[in-house]
């Protein structure tokens, strides 16, 4: 019999992306691409793969990635296709590699500097089209669809200043907005608890995101406050839908902060009323009740303005410092990690100097006490200092009530908020959030089998088709005829993140293949070596 298929998978329990209840049938693979799903002869393929007793489903699309920061220093991308990501949308939190200013690309070198492994990055392009030309000529396993981030955007019109733009500045921005959108964004984000995020105003975001709309794009934003300020965050995001008529995207969706637990219930109401007036909402979450960050965010604002080295400077002045010091410890209005947390909750996890690879791990707490220090605060600037700012943290500020309360929500997806990681070598650094390896199969496992709170269908959907929807891709993130050949097949009674705090670079268990573009990634825990993830486009 003539061999029709590249690759035959058999006998599968086809779940297929969009809720329906799973079916068991035969999917054939020319080239990239679904050719036909049903009754298909295993003789017909050159390669044959049994899925019996198997999930298949569309390959997992993560709406919230940070892996533009690794993928150029090593685009295996191990953690994130070894959880079954076949896709990612990055440029996130308003952190993107373009555009570049070359008068300012020192402040974004220092901007970008704690996310990357190695901070001495000569950037190539300065437009975002230049910047999409170098990430097509990059081989990856993974697919990757591009953000413009408007704190990189900031940077270019105008580096850290604290202040609004001016008119010519406000153009230059909504210039490099449109020149991102006809490269092929697929939308802006906003950081707004990051400098220079922080800086700017609601109009200021009103009027950039009005070019996103025009051009068929999205908003995705780190809303402006996580803790205290939650409430008017959310309503900020959804004045702005309202009055661009963009869609509009919250970021690792949370509650941080003992003070408002439970106050998911509200903003998941505030979404819902925000459809009912047709703003088209969505949001991204983690499965986990801690986060991760920079170490410099716990500081005040007025620290970041001028960026990192004046940040460093104003760190060592005592009486700047202490300054910092008053306002971390009693102000509780806005956006204050450390009240939300506390010292002993926010964990050290990557530092680049060898003499503190010891203190990876440890909370500040510990770090005080175990360097001797007068008080935490102490221990926290010296770090700062001796890093360079070029450090990490894990913050342990969320409730699992709200965690599962906001995973039930109908406008929910699943996002790791993580770069690509790996278990040696360059991107092998310090002690990451498990996120970075855990996240797809922690909802699998926990969420779906063991707690039930999803069904396995409805939890594919928010994983592949929901984000493909939202990243505006209309080929991928489903089982379909024609569609690409994004697929992972999976155990569902043994799929299970693996990945904890103490020992988080541990790939899951339980993903027998993912498949990329049609050809194999990862099999049985192994990484191919094939690279055959593109750059995706927005079409349109």
């Amino acid at each position: 019999m003539a061999k029709r298929f590249d690759t035959v998978i058999t006998d599968g329990h086809i779940v297929d992306g969009c809720g329906n209840p799973w079916f068991q049938t035969n999917i054939g693979i020319i080239r990239d691409k679904i050719a036909r799903i049903g009754e298909i002869y295993s003789s017909e393929g050159r390669r044959t793969i049994d899925a019996s007793g198997m999930i298949v489903s569309p390959g997992f699309i993560d709406p919230h990635s940070h892996s533009d920061m690794s993928l150029i220093f090593d685009s295996r991308a191990e953690s994130t296709v070894q959880q079954g990501i076949t896709t990612l949308v990055v440029g996130q939190c308003g952190i993107s590699l373009a555009p570049v200013n070359p008068k300012f690309d020192q402040l974004l070198r220092r901007y970008l500097s704690p996310f990357l492994p190695n901070s001495d990055v000569h950037f190539g392009w300065t437009t975002f089209r230049q910047y999409l030309s170098k990430m097509k000529r990059i081989k990856s396993t993974t697919n990757t669809i591009h953000l413009v981030g408007h704190g990189a955007i900031r940077i270019a019109a105008m580096g850290f200043d604290d202040r609004k733009p001016t008119t010519i500045e406000l153009r230059q921005m909504k210039g490099m907005v449109s020149e991102a959108m006809s490269a092929g964004a697929i939308g802006m984000s906003t950081g707004l608890i990051y400098p220079p995020g922080m800086f700017s105003k609601t109009d200021e975001l009103v009027e950039l995101t009005k070019i996103v709309a025009q051009n068929g794009g999205r908003y995705f934003s780190h809303i402006r406050g996580e803790g205290p300020t939650l409430l008017t965050a959310i309503k900020e995001v959804i004045e702005i839908g309202e009055k661009t008529g963009a869609p509009v995207h919250v970021s690792h969706h949370k509650a941080a902060g003992k003070t408002v637990w439970g106050e998911t219930k509200k903003t998941l109401q505030l979404m819902e009323e925000a459809r009912t007036r047709g703003v088209e909402i969505s949001y991204d979450q983690y499965p986990y009740t801690a986060g991760m960050t920079t170490l410099v965010t716990l500081l005040p604002p007025w620290m970041h303005e001028g960026g990192m080295n004046r940040l460093l400077a104003r760190l060592q002045d005592p009486r700047l410092a202490e300054k910092a010091h008053r306002e971390i410890e009693l102000s509780t209005e806005k956006e204050n990690m450390v009240a939300e947390a506390g010292w002993d909750k926010i964990i050290v996890s990557s530092v680049k100097t060898e003499k503190n690879k010891s203190l990876e791990g440890k909370s500040i707490r510990e770090i005080s006490l175990l360097l001797g220090k007068k008080d935490e605060f102490t221990a926290l600037r010296d770090l700062l200092l001796e890093e360079k700012g070029e450090a990490t943290m894990i913050m342990f500020s969320m409730n699992e009530d709200d965690v599962q309360y906001v995973m039930r929500g109908r406008y929910h997806t699943v996002g790791t908020d993580a770069w690509s990681s790996s278990r040696e070598g360059v991107l092998s650094r310090g002690r990451p959030h498990p996120r970075f390896f855990g996240t797809y199969p922690r909802i699998l496992g926990r969420y779906v089998r063991e707690k039930g709170l999803l069904r396995l269908e409805d939890a594919i959907r928010r994983m592949t088709s929901f984000p493909a929807t939202i990243a505006g891709l209309n080929d991928r993130g489903i089982l379909k005829e024609g569609f690409f050949a994004d697929l992972v097949i999976f155990d569902k009674e043994t799929m299970t993140d693996r990945a904890t705090f103490e020992d988080p670079k541990q790939i899951p268990v339980g993903i027998k293949m993912v498949l990329v573009n049609g050809q194999i990634v990862v099999e049985e825990g192994r990484l191919t070596g094939n690279l055959p993830g593109q750059v995706l486009l927005r079409k349109g």
